[in-house]
């Protein structure tokens, strides 16, 4: 069996990889701290220690958040959510720097973690800042747009974080943050990509408009141990 593609398991090469200095480990099971990202990382193929260290890693009672080729908790586990993510590449696409975006600090996150609640972008927490370069849009003065980097590996890094304040929609401020931050990371002699939810056709669409292709799939499981897997 040829040897699987670092994009195919992300979290796992991420946290092996560039974003090591974030990993937190028990046995073969990673994760991000709990205040930067909710992912955490299995092998490619897990055993049942792997999934009882991760159970412990979670912590009694949380969550285990999941994305990789045919993710499947052993039996007993609750399923609370199950996705299908598409991974789209930007190898392609026209990048360009946007003149009115602005590197975000971590002054900013306060008005970044409100632009996130009210967007709805996906996990973004309060140093979630840290895993890369973000890039915002302000009019008078207020954050209205932001994009930013989130899974790092080598050669590769993820788009995310991608919203725009609910009375700026459709005016291409996304686009232009989306475009800006592929140009950092293709100066970096990196590839971007990106992950969309299957079932989110507008926004599948409008990325492979501006250049990026269907990369393969994933599954996304947020899953929670049964109370008798042991944490010690």
């Amino acid at each position: 069996m040829g040897q699987s593609h670092p994009l195919d398991n992300c979290v796992h090469s991420a946290l092996t990889g560039p974003h090591a200095h974030f990993a937190k480990r028990r046995g073969n099971a990673l994760r991000y701290p709990l205040d930067v990202s909710p992912f955490m990382a299995l092998p490619d193929s897990p055993g049942d220690a792997d999934w009882r260290d991760i159970a412990a890693l979670a912590g009694q009672g949380r969550e285990v958040t999941l994305t990789g080729p045919a993710v499947e908790p052993p039996d007993g586990w609750e399923i609370v959510t199950r996705g299908i993510v598409l991974r789209l590449i930007g190898d392609r696409i026209a990048a360009a720097p946007d003149e009115e975006a602005v590197r975000l600090t971590q002054a900013d996150v306060p008005e970044m973690l409100a632009l996130a609640e009210s967007a709805k972008p996906g996990p973004f927490l309060p140093r979630t800042i840290e895993m890369g370069t973000y890039l915002g849009i302000r009019i008078g003065g207020r954050l209205i747009a932001m994009a930013g980097e989130r899974l790092h590996l080598p050669g590769w890094t993820e788009i995310s974080g991608v919203c725009t304040d609910a009375d700026w929609r459709g005016r291409g401020l996304g686009t232009r943050l989306v475009l800006a931050v592929a140009a950092g990371i293709l100066e970096r002699g990196e590839t971007p990509f990106l992950h969309v939810l299957a079932s989110n056709t507008n926004a599948v669409q409008l990325y492979e408009s501006l250049g990026f292709r269907r990369h393969g799939a994933v599954s996304l499981v947020r899953t929670r141990p049964p109370a008798e897997v042991p944490i010690s």
